[in-house]
């Protein structure tokens, strides 16, 4: 299952982004959906097994522009 790591910020999504590959987590720049309700445009997607890992290095720094986590549920995104 897809999810997603939506920020109101593009630079903390990409910072985030390269964060993520560091880890080992695949994750690339998607456009946010309509469903987040932020202004930023892009979000981070990667596949809902590596979620420990990216909630792990979310805690690891300090973004203040990250809104929440969103997962793929029956074709739409939805906060967790």
């Amino acid at each position: 299952m897809t999810m997603l790591a939506v920020f109101r910020s593009r630079a903390q999504t990409l910072e985030y982004i390269s964060a993520l590959k560091t880890s080992g987590v695949p994750a690339q720049a998607v456009n946010t959906p309509k469903e987040a309700g932020v202004g930023c445009g892009i979000s981070a997607r990667f596949e809902e097994t590596f979620f420990p890992r990216a909630r792990a290095c979310l805690a690891k720094r300090q973004y203040s522009s990250f809104s929440g986590f969103m997962k793929n549920t029956g074709g739409r995104f939805g906060y967790l």
